[in-house]
């Protein structure tokens, strides 16, 4: 569990922190203008990031589906997680007009972070993970 830990927190510091760094290092920063670009393109990065890590450290170990059914389910599920997440950004950057750097990380990596792991919690356990079934 605790090198689970490990693996999400790293995809965690990437996420928020290249975010950051494409909307706001620089004046102006890469994409200053285009948070939804900025958080596809960190989601994206911790994604590859978390799939390396759970599948060659924290699962290691397991027998596994072929690795290219386990990626095809990972990054679909995280994909749903991201449009969840840039979902929340978008929301509160376009339509509630709430676009600076605190509401865009609130946003973005705060409300809509938890969504979408609640979401990928669900669909792991779920769809990806299921128990076995047991006989009657």
């Amino acid at each position: 569990m605790a090198v689970f830990g490990v693996v999400g927190l790293t995809g965690y510091i990437v996420d928020v922190g290249l975010f950051n760094v494409l909307r706001f290092a620089g004046e102006p920063g890469l994409l200053s203008d285009k948070p939804i670009t900025a958080k596809v393109l960190s989601v994206l990065a911790a994604t590859v990031i978390t799939y390396l890590g759970n599948r060659h450290w924290t699962w290691r170990h397991r027998s596994r589906r072929p690795a290219r059914h386990e990626a095809v389910l990972f990054f679909a599920f995280n994909g749903i997680g991201l449009l969840i997440s840039a979902g929340c950004l978008a929301i509160s950057h376009y339509v509630l007009g709430l676009d600076s750097a605190l509401a865009d990380n609130v946003s973005a990596n705060g409300v809509g972070l938890v969504l979408g792991t609640a979401f990928r919690f669900w669909a792991y356990r779920t769809h990806v993970f299921k128990p076995s079934a047991v006989a009657p």
